[in-house]
Formats: structure tokens, C-alpha cells, sequence
């Protein structure tokens, strides 16, 4: 508990100061106000990730002063993540490194992780796929490519106050849960770390969106679901690897799906930003209810839309952590979610969202 303290108090005051030389000095990157991706009328810093990365090094600080064993391997993971985090926070300052340079940055520290820890994907308990992953090479580039892939997904969602925090802090959670069940104090301390820092900058996010997570804070957290992910289902064989495919669900069929949409269905760059993700529909077709003025409703509306993908993402979680060691249910709710997710979006698509929705 003094961990998810420390975290969270280092995060929470690190980011006042942040927000306060931001508004008076202007201060620190400015995320910008035009574009279609866009949901916010003042000037906002996005560099909310450097408080959760400080909430992250003061925790393992303190592990350290209590001489805990742990302390050296918790500091070697957020050394490997220091890759996916600097790429990240560059964009956030520069506007200048693009998608391909942070995720390789990404998939770079996944094989540090790899290095420094021992973090590598050895089964996906797929037969096929676990003859591919005895072979090192293999397995170390699959590795890579996950960590990289949901660290690009929670980035993907990180579009509305308070959306991209609390999903982070639910997977997370279930993480945390599951290694203190099976005894893993590295790991259970990590998520609880993580889950303070996180909240530390969620209550400056949510509901008035005063600070961004920023690329740097989303490269980071997808880093370290990805990184606690692997190391989890490698140190622990009764943990079914679709345990933490199920958790990420959300982020990473958003991703895939969004892929598939750009460049199936429309023949462009999946690079490239649009208006159609679920949470810019869920804003634009169904959070039509937030009154005020202009400004005053569009911050009512931006925060009153993730909420609704909290309860989708709660929709994996949930039995995830009840079916953590059993690999075909956790199968069948995978596959579950991702045809919850296509009817839900071809309905508010074409203007037909459930009732239950719209009340």
C-alpha cells in the first residue's frame, strides 16, 4: 500500500506543478486544437505521462530504502521502458517522430526487457504457435511485436479525458490481482505502482481534462501492461496466456479494426488520423445530451463519453480475472468481445444505437 501511495502522491503533485507552469508560463508541449481528432477549446499540456513515469521512479525508490528485494528488478523494467517512454514524450515536444520510429522505439524495449529480465513469450497456448516460440529469434520478435502492438493500442485510445487512465488502471488491477494471488510481489508491486501513478494523473484528467497523457505516458503504460503480461504468463505456467490477451481486448481489437477500416474498406494509410473510432462515434452519435455553453458542453461531452467505453472494456476485464486459468473460456470471450465490438459499431454507424445507449 505504500507503494500505490507513493506513486500516486509523486504523480498527483508532480503534475499540479506541471499544470501550473504550463498555464502560467506556457510551459511544456501544447497538444493543438484543430483536427479530427480533436475535442478540447483551450490550450491543454500532454505531457501527463512525466508524471506517471516520476510516480513510477519514486516507487522503486522506496522499495529500494526499505531494501526490499525486489527493488533491482522493478528498476530494471522501467529502465527497459525508458525507450518506449523517450519516443513517445519526443512527439509530445517535437510533433516530429512519427508512428513507425516510437513503435520500433517500443518493440526496442521490449527486447531489453528481454535482456535485462528475462521477458519473453514462450507459449500463446495455441499448439501451432507454440512449436514457432521454442525457437529464441521467434519468440523474441513475437515478443516485441506484442509489447510494441499494445503500447500502439493504448495510444490508439487515448482520445477523450479520462479514457486511456482508466483503462490502463482496470488492466492493470486485474494484473496486480492475479500476481498477488499467485505470490509475485515484482509483479503485484509494479501494478499497484502503476495503478497509483496513474491515478495521480487521473483525477487532473478526468473530468476536466487540465493535463494529457501524451504519447509518452501512453507508449509507457502500454509498455508496462505488455511487459508485466509477459513476464506474468512466463514465470507462472497456471496462467492461461489468453489471460492477458482477454484484459487487452478493447485497445488492441480498436487498433485492428481501425487498420482494417482505413485500408480494406476505405483504401487509405492506416497511419493516418480519422474521425471513426468507437469512442469519436460513442461522442459524436450518442453523448448528444451535455448542455451549456459551447465550451462548457464540449467538456461535459468529452468526459461523458468514456464512461461508456469503460463499461466495453469492463466487458473483458471482469471475466478475465474469474477465468484466468481457464484458456478456452477466456477464448471464448475473446472472440465474444470482438463481436460485441462489430454489432455495436455497425449500429451507431448506421444511426440505429441500442435504446439502452441512448438513455
Amino acid at each position: 500500500m505504500n507503494v500505490l501511495l507513493t506513486a500516486f502522491l509523486t504523480s498527483f503533485f508532480a503534475l499540479l506543478w506541471l499544470i501550473r507552469l504550463h498555464r502560467r508560463y506556457g510551459y511544456f508541449a501544447t497538444d493543438e486544437l484543430d483536427g479530427v481528432q480533436k475535442f478540447h477549446r483551450h490550450p491543454v499540456s500532454r505531457i501527463g505521462g512525466v508524471g506517471v513515469a516520476l510516480g513510477l521512479v519514486a516507487a522503486a525508490a522506496l522499495l529500494w530504502l526499505d531494501g526490499r528485494s525486489i527493488a533491482r528488478e522493478f528498476a530494471l523494467l522501467l529502465a527497459a521502458g525508458i525507450p518506449a517512454f523517450a519516443g513517445g514524450l519526443a512527439e509530445d515536444v517535437t510533433k516530429r517522430v512519427g508512428v513507425g520510429a516510437r513503435l520500433l522505439l517500443t518493440m526496442g524495449a521490449a527486447a531489453l526487457g528481454f535482456w535485462l529480465l528475462g521477458a519473453m513469450l514462450t507459449r500463446v497456448d495455441v499448439p501451432l504457435v507454440d512449436d514457432l516460440l521454442r525457437y529464441g529469434p521467434v519468440a523474441l520478435l513475437f515478443t516485441a511485436v506484442a509489447v510494441g502492438g499494445v503500447a500502439n493500442a493504448i495510444n490508439i485510445i487515448d482520445g477523450f479525458n479520462g479514457l486511456a487512465g482508466m483503462v490502463g488502471v482496470m488492466i492493470l488491477s486485474a494484473l496486480g490481482y492475479v500476481a498477488y494471488v499467485l505470490g509475485d510481489h515484482l509483479l503485484w508491486n509494479v501494478c499497484i505502482a502503476s495503478v497509483g501513478a496513474l491515478l495521480g494523473f487521473f483525477l487532473w484528467n478526468y473530468p476536466r481534462g487540465l493535463i494529457f497523457l501524451g504519447d509518452g505516458g501512453a507508449y509507457l503504460v502500454g509498455f508496462l501492461i505488455g511487459e508485466v503480461s509477459v513476464l506474468l504468463v512466463g514465470r507462472h505456467p497456471e496462467v492461461s496466456a489468453w489471460f492477458p490477451m482477454l484484459l487487452v481486448v478493447y485497445p488492441v481489437f480498436e487498433t485492428v479494426f481501425s487498420i482494417y477500416r482505413r485500408k480494406v474498406v476505405r483504401d487509405t494509410s492506416p497511419g493516418l488520423p480519422d474521425a471513426l473510432h468507437l469512442h469519436t462515434l460513442v461522442f459524436r452519435r450518442i453523448v448528444r445530451w451535455a448542455g451549456g455553453r459551447e465550451v462548457e458542453a464540449l467538456v461535459r461531452r468529452n468526459s461523458a463519453t468514456s464512461p461508456y467505453l469503460w463499461l466495453l472494456c469492463s466487458a473483458s476485464v471482469i471475466p478475465a480475472v474469474l477465468f484466468w486459468r481457464h484458456t478456452y473460456v477466456l477464448m471464448g470471450f475473446t472472440l465474444g468481445f470482438a463481436v460485441l465490438y462489430v454489432w455495436l459499431y455497425r449500429r451507431i454507424v448506421r444511426f440505429r444505437t441500442p435504446g439502452v445507449l441512448r438513455r
